[in-house]
């Protein structure tokens, strides 16, 4: 099996080799180029040791805050590659680094500390793959495994549960029956990391092709890194709009919408606080009024624990607000929904509704759809015709007031709205001189008042 490296990265193997050390490319950039997908980044292992791979660069711009454990990062064609030498890790006292590492000049040994075994294969061209743990053919088989003990694995290392779930989900890849025992009995360990680190996993987690399998295998997982799902498992909605446990619900709308990072999160979120906001009917008929809001309430702080950043949270929090809102095919609707959300999270509210739709039983589903359907084809005529749908676009502003004499801020925010709920229901043109004469009289009658 022959992998094509590129030249840049030829280039930093044959310096070390041409001093007397050996050099592999290793890790995610083989496992990979073995699946046919174009690896990001190229890292490179070496027996050569620190100071003697700097030796070797002398001549580049280095960098070696990784020296500790074993890592020189050099700069070559306005790149950074990562050269680190083949090490054996010591203790893991805090289930996430090393405390210390030992360099050694065996390849294999540096390969079995790593995380899973489509991960601990290293290549170069002179000796094709090196594969102690049968990577390659677990790749090909589509599973992932972890090198040697799934235990040892794990409680070195926590973040790796998270990791094997992610591999398995933006592979569409099984998780080896030892290993997948492992991911369940050692879940606590997400506890020490940080959750930084867990929601850069989590998002690459659940844009991946097998999301909804990893999350409906390992919802216990999942409740460690976000308890308030754990309300949802088992659920019964008892209406005729579902089909599926609320559990099964989410996790179906997940797998049916865009992978992007803030629809899928959005609709593993969209529910979470039915269960509190249920009141049923005598014959046992279950209602959720209001649970848009509350679950959009216990996102945010869900969201803000996990650390994401506040654009990509008060994005999912505008879509779960909003995500059961039943448009109803009318242009005016269109408009109003387009002012709370802006044009660019309305298309995204339209992802959202197909997919929770698509979750849902048959009851009303062509109706449901068909006012979707409309309210898309409004969205675009909006778009197309610069309707006016939000304050920046009235043909008049705060200026415009000043000028004719109304000068009061507070005074001037509320007749701007006022005009802009006027537009928006139709009631008069977006037309500068018809909105100066209704700005006078709104003016005269709030002095009134």
């Amino acid at each position: 099996m022959k992998i094509n490296i590129p030249e840049k990265v030829l280039k930093i193997t044959e310096r070390l080799n041409n001093n007397g050390y050996e050099a592999y490319i290793v890790g995610g950039c083989v496992r990979d180029s073995l699946a046919g997908i174009c690896p990001h980044d190229w890292d490179i292992c070496t027996n050569a040791l620190p100071e003697q791979t700097k030796l070797c660069f002398k001549d580049y711009k280095i960098f070696d805050a990784g020296i500790k454990h074993g890592t020189i990062s050099v700069v070559s064609e306005n790149e950074v590659f990562e050269i680190t030498t083949y090490r054996i890790d010591g203790e893991y006292s805090d289930n996430r680094h090393p405390e210390n590492v030992t360099f050694t000049r065996n390849i294999i040994d540096d390969l079995a500390r790593r995380d899973f075994t489509v991960n601990a294969i290293a290549y170069n061209n002179e000796s094709g793959l090196v594969d102690p743990f049968n990577g390659f053919s677990d790749l090909k088989s589509g599973i992932i495994r972890c090198v040697r003990e799934p235990d040892e694995r794990f409680n070195e290392d926590g973040l790796r549960i998270i990791r094997a779930l992610r591999f398995a989900s933006v592979y569409g890849f099984e998780i080896e029956e030892k290993t997948a025992k492992s991911i369940i009995k050692n879940k606590g360990l997400l506890n020490n990391i940080s959750a930084e680190r867990i929601s850069v996993e989590l998002l690459k987690l659940l844009c991946g092709k097998g999301a909804e399998n990893i999350l409906n295998t390992y919802r216990e997982v999942f409740a460690e890194i976000i308890p308030e799902l754990a309300c949802e498992f088992d659920y019964d909605q008892c209406t005729k709009h579902h089909c599926y446990d609320l559990w099964h619900h989410t996790t179906y709308a997940v797998g049916a919408i865009k992978n992007t990072p803030v629809l899928r999160m959005v609709m593993l979120l969209h529910d979470i606080a039915k269960p509190e906001c249920c009141k049923k009917d005598a014959d046992g008929t279950s209602h959720f009024k209001g649970h848009p809001i509350v679950s959009a309430e216990k996102a945010r702080i869900i969201l803000h624990r996990l650390k994401f950043s506040n654009a990509f949270t008060d994005d999912c929090i505008k879509l779960i607000k909003y995500h059961d809102v039943r448009l109803n095919g009318t242009k005016r609707h269109i408009l109003r929904m387009m002012n709370k959300l802006g044009k660019n999270l309305f298309p995204m509210l339209i992802e959202v509704q197909y997919a929770d739709i698509a979750a849902q039983s048959d009851y009303q589903r062509q109706e449901k759809l068909k006012n979707i359907d409309i309210s898309k084809r409004f969205y675009y005529e909006i778009l197309e015709e610069d309707s006016c749908f939000s304050l920046r676009q009235l043909a008049i502003n705060g200026n415009d007031l000043i000028k004719i004499g109304i000068t009061e801020g507070k005074l001037i925010g509320n007749i701007l709205k006022a005009l802009l709920e006027m537009v928006l229901d139709e009631e008069i043109k977006n037309d500068k001189d018809m909105l100066i004469e209704k700005a006078h009289q709104l003016a005269n009658e709030l002095y009134e008042k």
